[in-house]
């Protein structure tokens, strides 16, 4: 077994037999112990009680965190004409139309959100499966596919954060920095646990939220109390 280093040594004793705390502890542990030379984002991963095979239990869905993500969101908008003004306008990085779709093809893929207006799906449509795997296919149900693209560029450059299930029920995405005020990390925290549990799809059966862990980009992660998350 290779020998750990002594940060990740002192990281996890940090850490150790410290399972279900409140939310302001996790997050005062997690942003005491944050010390790489870089700031570092504060993730947060829930174990639900779903498979996402089955249609019924996907969940999926859109939050926008009150205090941002601290993290700058590179945008693309497939539009036209007037559309595509008004994304340059509102800030989107990339815009274009079958160019844009070439560009894809190619596997230069220099964005993290893509939006579209519905006119553009048959051309977006051909990138499922170079968008899709990399979770940047548009989609109505959050907001990406929609004839409001400056709204949506808006919302994305805001802080909005997408999720969806992965094949083991699990949802995860970044909550913040390091470097952020401890209270506007809880408040991201509970408002991104509200949403997922808001997402709730009719199939789910059983205990929903089955585990919730907070942890830093090069840090251990610890568990927190699912009552001390929930946002009813």
């Amino acid at each position: 077994m290779a020998k750990l280093g002594k940060r990740t040594r002192a990281l996890r004793e940090a850490v150790a037999g410290k399972e279900n705390l409140s939310v302001e502890d996790a997050v005062a542990l997690i942003k005491g112990n944050a010390t790489a030379k870089f700031d570092e984002t504060i993730e947060i991963s829930m174990n639900l009680g779903v498979d996402p095979r089955h249609a019924d239990q996907m969940v999926r869905g859109v939050v926008g965190l009150p205090n941002g993500t601290g993290k700058t969101v590179r945008v693309a908008v497939f539009a036209r004409g007037a559309k595509a003004d008004e994304a340059q306008a509102a800030g989107a990085d990339i815009v274009g139309a079958e160019d844009l779709m070439e560009i894809v093809q190619s596997g230069k893929i220099e964005f993290d959100r893509c939006i579209a207006t519905p006119d553009m799906m048959p051309v977006v449509g051909r990138l499922g499966k170079v968008l899709g795997p990399r979770n940047l296919m548009p989609n109505p149900k959050v907001g990406t596919v929609t004839m409001d693209v400056a709204q949506a560029v808006k919302d994305a450059k805001g802080g909005q954060v997408q999720f969806k299930a992965e094949k083991a029920g699990v949802v995860h995405a970044g909550v913040g920095k390091a470097s952020f005020d401890a209270t506007k990390l809880i408040e991201n925290v509970r408002a991104f646990v509200s949403a997922v549990q808001k997402a709730r799809p009719t199939g789910a059966k059983g205990t929903y939220v089955k585990k919730i862990s907070l942890s830093s980009t090069m840090g251990a992660g610890v568990s927190i109390d699912v009552s001390s998350a929930a946002v009813e």
